[in-house]
């Protein structure tokens, strides 16, 4: 029996935050007042608290938040108004588009008028293009795929190392490949219709799950030694009444027998937050370069 460590994001989150912190009085002492807006497009009071809790943990770190609610019924060619309107305000320095939005509404070409310079999501087409052709230096990075990076890379590097992406979806599994390519693993792409998961998992040292459907993967998916970041959200039944947050990952199954695993919650979604506002500090210092080549 293997004794799993859990990879906690907290304590990453932690020393980001100190990182950000200095930044920021850096930038206050130069006369710049970080400012993002998050754009709430949706009646789900799930998506209003997620905002809310972001608007917390940046005035605690001494970010300005422009909270937005945008009433859906405005309909589409509205919201990218609005996203084009202050992506050209020069006040802005990131903008952050809570999803999912209300039906009827659709993502991408809402983000599409995002300046890719304020992309704190990092979900631009620019942003995307630039890691997938290698150059992500030069990107605001997506943050939760970036979060799923760095509590892997506190557990071993993944250079040289084989590692399987479960998921396609815009917002982790498509950015999520090229950047394990980035850093050199050997990176196999699965999905929910992928025939036999276990074959091609059992190879991986890393396995990174993203579909969103709980349970799917199970202890006998995984074996002894690999490394698992669960980056699943969904919300199930707890037994008694409520109901309780759950990832991919059939976390049962899977303590004792993997080296690592990221709990859900607790995992990969405190380091998510806090990579948000790291990518504004990202996002300030791209604008700033370019305003001095203006």
């Amino acid at each position: 029996m293997t004794e799993t460590h859990l990879l906690k994001g907290k304590p990453l989150a932690d020393t980001l935050r100190q990182e950000i912190s200095a930044e920021i009085a850096r930038l206050k002492a130069g006369g710049v007042m970080p400012l993002m807006a998050v754009i709430v497009a949706s009646a789900d009071p799930a998506a209003i608290k997620y905002a809310e809790a972001k608007q917390r943990a940046a005035e605690k770190l001494g970010i300005e938040i422009d909270l937005i609610r945008f009433d859906p019924s405005l309909g589409q060619a509205a919201l990218e108004t609005l996203v084009a309107e202050l992506s050209g305000e020069a006040r802005v320095h990131g903008i952050l588009l809570e999803l999912p939005l209300a039906g009827g509404l659709k993502a991408e070409p809402a983000i599409g008028h995002i300046d890719p310079e304020k992309d704190v999501d990092g979900l631009t087409a620019a942003n995307l293009g630039l890691i997938a052709a290698g150059n992500e230096a030069a990107a605001i990075a997506p943050a939760t795929p970036l979060a799923c990076i760095r509590l892997a890379e506190s557990a071993a590097p993944l250079a040289g190392r084989r590692a399987v992406v479960i998921g396609r979806g815009r917002s982790v599994g498509r950015a999520l490949i090229p950047m394990l390519i980035n850093r050199d693993a050997t990176v196999t792409i699965c999905h929910t219709k992928t025939p036999d998961l276990r074959a091609a998992i059992d190879p991986c040292d890393f396995v990174f799950v993203a579909a969103g459907r709980a349970g799917l993967i199970g202890g006998d998916h995984l074996r002894d030694g690999q490394i698992v970041i669960d980056a699943g959200i969904n919300v199930v039944a707890d037994g008694a009444g409520g109901e309780k947050m759950v990832g991919d990952v059939d976390a049962a199954g899977a303590i004792d027998t993997v080296a690592a695993l990221s709990p859900v919650p607790g995992g990969v979604g405190p380091l998510t937050s806090t990579i948000v506002f790291a990518n504004l500090m990202r996002a300030i210092a791209l604008q700033r370069a370019a305003a001095d080549r203006a």
